[in-house]
């Protein structure tokens, strides 16, 4: 059941493509498993799945959680369109603020995995969207933090004009004024 695992711009961000099996009743695939995950480099363990129900335009992000339990995520798209992104926020590091951006979707099957040290957002392209995400670590709301949207030294081309964002992410500090980065 190989999957395919690509370094993006940020090559810490991983793509991951599974074998899809498909026929004429539909397909399969296996979504996780560990060994094939952990052949590939991508040897952690994930004790939180989360699940998003968005309509169109709707932006969510970008999140991040702090340490001592900073998440790493692993995002896939089950239903509809997602444009995901990842944000370095490792003060010190080279790539420091900027972002990749994949199409997830229930067509592609494609997932994206964000390691801790990264914020994460992505915006819906269709109708709805269901998204499903692992973490690496439990949420603590206590450490819960954020970058808005539509910082203008990240400058994420998100292909929404007029997004649907909530009150709390459209509050969220510029990167220059974000709480508990990471260092790289």
């Amino acid at each position: 059941m190989a999957i395919s695992v690509t370094k993006l711009a940020l090559p810490e961000v991983l793509l991951i493509e599974p074998n899809i099996f498909r026929d004429s009743r539909g397909f399969f695939l296996e979504a996780y498993n560990q060994k094939e995950f952990a052949q590939n480099g991508i040897d952690i363990q994930f004790v939180q799945d989360n699940f998003s129900h968005s309509i169109k335009g709707v932006l969510r992000g970008l999140h991040y959680q702090a340490f001592p339990m900073a998440q790493g995520k692993l995002v896939r798209c089950v239903g509809g369109e997602i444009f995901d992104v990842a944000v370095d926020i490792r003060q010190g590091s080279p790539s420091f603020g900027k972002w990749v951006s994949v199409i997830l979707s229930e067509e592609n099957q494609h997932q994206l995995y964000i390691p801790p040290g990264f914020a994460h957002g992505f915006c819906v392209l269709s109708e709805q969207a269901d998204v499903l995400y692992k973490a690496t670590d439990f949420y603590a709301p206590h450490l819960d933090r954020g970058i808005v949207w539509n910082d203008p030294t990240i400058a994420i081309n998100w292909p929404v004009k007029t997004p649907l964002v909530s009150d709390k992410d459209n509050k969220l500090p510029s990167l220059e004024n974000a709480q508990d980065l990471f260092v790289y």
